[in-house]
């Protein structure tokens, strides 16, 4: 199968999870990530969800790390670019839905990507080498490729990996991924 392929079979998939299967998934996905060796990293970059999408919904994971006091980063799309800044989370940080559908930071202290420790990334589907599938707009390789080596990439799926997925020389590949069942360590 082609990306594009996948693309479409993750895409079908997703919209057949009922919107109360979406919450119910995402909350075994944040309950599992408490199996992950993160916890003693301070800088957590994670994304909002589109509900349209039916993405996992990462409110879950939020209130964990809220809860451990760590500092929470969200990605905005700079306009007219293809590429995000990031955002430092706070209780007064007013979010508004972007062109994309993303709930977005309207202002706020941007973090450069070299203070990233841990990044939480959405995506369609990986494989069982930690090749990741997303919508195929290169946001998040962009991105990741500017992180410190020791940054940490956990993607964030419903689904178990495939065998493998086509992925290119600027595929950025994941370290962890985290599904409703368990934690995959690639």
């Amino acid at each position: 199968m082609t990306k594009e392929e996948y693309r479409l079979k993750y895409n079908q998939l997703r919209k057949a999870i009922s919107t109360e299967s979406v919450e119910e998934l995402s909350v075994q996905i944040a309950n599992n990530a408490l199996q992950l060796p993160i916890w003693d990293y301070t800088n957590y970059h994670i994304f909002l969800p589109i509900p349209s999408k039916k993405e996992i919904n990462t409110e879950y994971l939020l209130h964990i790390l809220q809860g451990r006091d760590k500092t929470i980063i969200v990605p905005k799309v700079i306009t007219g670019d293809s590429d995000m800044e990031h955002i430092l989370l706070q209780d007064n940080t007013t979010l508004k839905i972007s062109n994309y559908g993303v709930p977005e930071p309207v202002s706020g202290i941007e973090i450069p990507s070299e203070k990233m420790e841990v990044i939480f990334i959405p995506l369609l589907a990986c494989d069982r080498n930690g090749n990741r599938l997303g919508y195929g707009k290169g946001f998040y390789d962009r991105f990741l490729s500017q992180c410190i080596p020791k940054a940490l990439f956990i993607g964030l799926s419903f689904f178990e990996p495939e065998t493998s997925i086509p992925y290119e020389e600027t595929d950025i590949p994941l370290h962890f991924c985290i599904t409703p069942k368990r934690v995959i360590s690639f």
